[in-house]
């Protein structure tokens, strides 16, 4: 218990450290950033039990920024982050609700104990497989899901994040001061939702830069369309996005760009074909030859 007591407070005073930096920026120094999604979409609902046997759902939440946290006891990046996520939804309990998704660990027992040592006081719960479909498969741990008050989805972070980053957001969601710090917008481009790969111009690990504007939309096309065989059921382009690793839409996509960089450009005038037999000197003496037939 002195060990996580130790754990709990480095994170208190380390994030309260990083918040400072992010509000009290000095002049000349470049300004922080946070990114929104525009037009988020709004977050799949569920319906789950507590580990206390309570109903959970988004729809008891409205009205509050909601932090979605799928994690796992047995990893190491989950469990530095929680004693800030504790911190944070003491701070702001009234405004803020985090929900702690456990993916990857069915052991209930060990769960428990594990939520008894480390002060967690949100709702924690076990996530089907049927939801971290709906939230993208959920590839790395811990990965949280930052919803506004109207429960739309308006960021996403994968692995362990500076935990002033989560507060700047909520006050920003909030309508509280974030000090010198500039708020974005971009569009969900498979970022969020792999729905919307459709939308990248870009993928992870795919190299457009060999292609005419013409041929990037047709690959763009042939990545949406067609679907990866690794067995992850998403198309090409989503599997880049969810999965840089994946050796199997990079060789597929690779395959796609050569032939099209092959392929002659819209527009080149065409190669004249040549003669299968070279014609005969003219003659006048001689009658005009019948045109040999090619094919």
């Amino acid at each position: 218990m002195n060990a996580i007591f130790h754990l709990r407070r480095y994170f208190r005073y380390a994030a309260a450290a990083v918040l400072l930096c992010f509000l009290c920026i000095p002049a000349g120094a470049q300004q922080p950033t946070i990114r929104f999604v525009r037009n988020p979409d709004a977050a799949p609902d569920f319906q789950l039990t507590t580990l206390e046997g309570k109903p959970l759902s988004l729809a008891e939440y409205k009205n509050k920024v909601i932090l979605l946290n799928f994690w796992a006891t047995w990893c190491g990046p989950c469990r530095a982050e929680i004693p800030d996520l504790v911190e944070l939804q003491n701070k702001y309990k009234d405004q803020l609700q985090i929900i702690g998704l456990v993916v990857d660990d069915e052991d209930q027992a060990a769960i428990k104990k594990f939520v008894a040592e480390f002060g967690i006081d949100y709702p924690v719960a076990l996530a089907t497989d049927a939801l971290r479909l709906q939230y993208g498969g959920i590839p790395a741990l811990p990965t949280s899901f930052v919803l506004d008050a109207e429960g739309r989805i308006v960021q996403k972070h994968e692995g362990l994040r500076d935990p002033a980053l989560y507060e700047v957001e909520i006050r920003a969601l909030l309508g509280l001061s974030i000090g010198n710090v500039k708020v974005e917008t971009f569009e969900d481009t498979g970022q969020i939702f792999l729905k919307h790969a459709d939308r990248a111009t870009q993928l992870p690990g795919v190299d457009l830069s060999k292609l005419t504007p013409e041929q990037r939309t047709v690959a763009l096309h042939k990545f949406n369309a067609e679907s990866c065989t690794c067995g992850c059921q998403y198309t090409l382009a989503q599997c880049r996005i969810w999965d840089r690793n994946c050796a199997v839409s990079k060789a597929a996509t690779a395959k796609i760009i050569a032939a099209l960089a092959g392929a002659p450009h819209a527009g080149a005038a065409p190669t004249p074909a040549q003669p299968a037999v070279a014609p005969p000197p003219p003659d006048k003496r001689s009658a005009p030859e019948k045109p040999r037939a090619l094919f």
